[in-house]
């Protein structure tokens, strides 16, 4: 069995028992802990995808989050986790923003169903056990309100769990930035009614914290959280920033992580750059999840 089959047994085993966490690459390795990994857009430097791998393996990431589709070459991602070993672990739907499960355009929603399909299927080609999807954006009281925008995402994710579940790859959706399920209360019921364990949440830690409190959040979603992504951010600026440049208080976010018993996938998500820059957002990341 080779690595992008470990992961995806490991992954369907996971999920089969509906934990909070699927992580085959931390159950594999028989103990509970952080893996920390590159978001694909952070890479600056203008490199062949397999030089971009070398890289985040070189400066300390465990993996690598994509994005789908029509971003890479099946091929050539392939060839690059198994030259440099490191692993895909998740996929973004690249085009959950424009191309919205909730738009008022049929047609529109039609394609976003594909392509959350398409990512689904590149997310399984490349040994990924996630996506994440933003499931649409409130836009307007009357063509895109709070309950179409539930309504309509709804009813395309539950079309399409059979896909993610014969592929072995669990939809993660996040809910940061589109003005829906502002409160963990709402937020919770939504994720809850697919009583399924091929839907769960991708954290947001910099952005959540703008809404009450990272810690907070945390604390009420609790075992729904299957992945993170990692960030900081300004309350006094209201904007998102670096890990340890605004106000985020990760000694707290880290008691509330060890308390769901956290196991799994870290991604960074903050400005990028080069080999000096990675490395440097790698210490910091470390040290804020308390990774080491």
């Amino acid at each position: 069995m080779d690595r992008r089959q470990f992961i995806k047994s490991g992954s369907l085993g996971l999920a089969a028992g509906f934990v909070g966490q699927t992580n085959a690459f931390a159950a594999g390795h028989g103990e509970r802990r952080i893996y920390n990994a590159v978001k694909w857009t952070m890479i600056k430097n203008d490199l062949p995808v397999l030089d971009k791998f070398k890289m985040s393996k070189d400066v300390g990431f465990d993996g690598a989050s994509l994005m789908a589709p029509g971003w890479f070459e099946v091929k050539e991602v392939l060839r690059a986790i198994d030259k440099t070993e490191l692993p895909v672990h998740n996929v973004n739907d690249a085009n959950h923003w424009k191309v919205r499960l909730s738009d008022p355009d049929p047609t529109v929603r039609k394609q976003a169903k594909q392509d959350l399909r398409d990512t689904i299927q590149f997310a399984s080609d490349v040994g990924a056990d996630s996506i994440l999807l933003v499931v649409g954006k409130v836009t307007d009281p009357v063509h895109e309100n709070h309950d179409q925008v539930w309504e309509r995402s709804t009813a395309i994710i539950k079309d399409t769990l059979p896909l993610a579940a014969r592929l072995g790859v669990r939809i993660l959706l996040e809910n940061v930035g589109n003005d829906f399920c502002l409160t963990p209360d709402q937020w919770n019921k939504y994720i809850d009614q697919f009583e399924s364990p091929w839907v769960g949440a991708f954290f947001d830690i910099g952005n959540h914290h703008s809404r009450g409190g990272a810690a907070e959040w945390l604390r009420a979603i609790g075992p729904r959280i299957v992945k993170l992504d990692v960030k900081g951010h300004s309350t006094e600026r209201r904007k998102n920033c670096d890990i340890f440049d605004g106000d985020v208080p990760w000694e707290r976010i880290r008691k509330e992580i060890d308390r769901i018993q956290f196991t799994g996938w870290a991604t960074a998500e903050v400005s990028g750059g080069g080999e000096a820059r990675l490395r440097q957002v790698v210490q910091r990341m470390n040290k804020a999840l308390g990774i080491g």
